[in-house]
């Protein structure tokens, strides 16, 4: 026998005759896939049959499909789930598909709709019968694999009401919308794709970059924006460069004061001092408060400012 001193051997437990015994099992799948296909969303004669892009957001519980045309703006407040198939070409059979599930969660969705969301592509997954791969998204960390679906993203605030949550309507007749609009290079083989998030409509939101410092494929893709946005509500566009004598009316609409409104794009957001040092567990950085920033800096220290 082999030595066990000081050895701790886990006690092993049979689950036979328990309430887990048939988990993974055949007639686990087959009870999981018949509750699966109950569910309208995933019977609309296109999922699982034919390629595609296929999204529904969480509403109450429910799984709701999203419009076409809605493709690839996304609430902060709301979770959603994705569902991605392609068509592989093979020489030896018919043609196969391949699924991939994205759930998204956005910053500010509730737990109810976070954990429908997640119940709700293991459900899907089993109405593939088990032949997709699953993808957990949030907004904060969205994966390549994610963006390559969408050629333009646009993220803004607010949400659906929930089961957990009560979504007030607004009372203000007019509403300000600021988007920030950038582009994400997409690594090699893929597409870049146009990103706007939506930001406190405030000028203290305005970067330098923002105007005049951005590249002319981001004024492109913003213009893009704009288009899709024209589309949706009718409105009328009027271009503002940072350098023209006009750009204060834009920092105006934003709460900001000044007749020259270039002032308004530099950092307005607190700086922040971070010390580099490497000592032996490696290279490590801490922030300075504002006492330590009087210190001095010594020729053989590294320091970092942002905003």
């Amino acid at each position: 026998m082999a030595p066990n001193h000081g050895l701790i051997h886990l006690k092993e437990y049979d689950i036979k005759d328990s309430n887990v015994e048939l988990i993974g099992t055949d007639i686990d799948h087959k009870v999981k896939y018949t509750s699966a296909a109950t569910e309208p969303a995933w019977n609309d004669g296109a999922v699982s049959l034919s390629p595609g892009l296929f999204i529904w957001r969480i509403e109450n519980f429910t799984v709701v499909p999203i419009p076409k045309e809605s493709y690839g703006q996304f609430f902060k407040g709301d979770s959603y789930i994705i569902l991605h198939t392609a068509e592989i070409e093979s020489q030896e059979a018919d043609n196969t598909l391949i699924h991939d599930i994205f759930f998204w969660l956005g910053e500010h969705t509730s737990q109810d709709e976070a954990g429908t969301a997640a119940y709700k592509t293991v459900e899907l997954d089993e109405f593939l019968h088990g032949a997709a791969t699953q993808h957990r998204e949030l907004q904060a960390s969205p994966s390549d694999d994610f963006f390559a679906l969408f050629p333009r993203l646009t993220v803004r605030r607010g949400g659906v009401a929930s089961g957990f949550r009560h979504v007030e309507e607004p009372t203000q007749p007019e509403v300000t919308t600021l988007l920030r609009v950038f582009k994400r290079s997409a690594g090699a083989g893929r597409r870049d794709t146009v990103v706007a998030h939506e930001v406190e409509p405030t000028w203290r939101s305005l970067d330098e970059e923002d105007g005049k410092g951005c590249s002319p494929m981001e004024k492109a893709k913003a213009a893009q924006v704009v288009h899709d946005m024209t589309l949706a509500k009718h409105v009328d566009v009027e271009v503002i460069s940072q350098t023209e004598s006009r750009s204060h009316r834009f920092v105006k609409e934003l709460g900001g004061g000044g007749e020259d409104g270039t002032e308004a794009f530099h950092s307005s957001r607190p700086i922040r001092l971070f010390r580099a040092a490497h000592g032996t567990g490696g290279m490590t950085t801490r922030e300075l408060c504002s006492s330590e920033r009087d210190d001095g800096i010594g020729p053989a220290t590294s320091m970092v400012s942002t905003t």
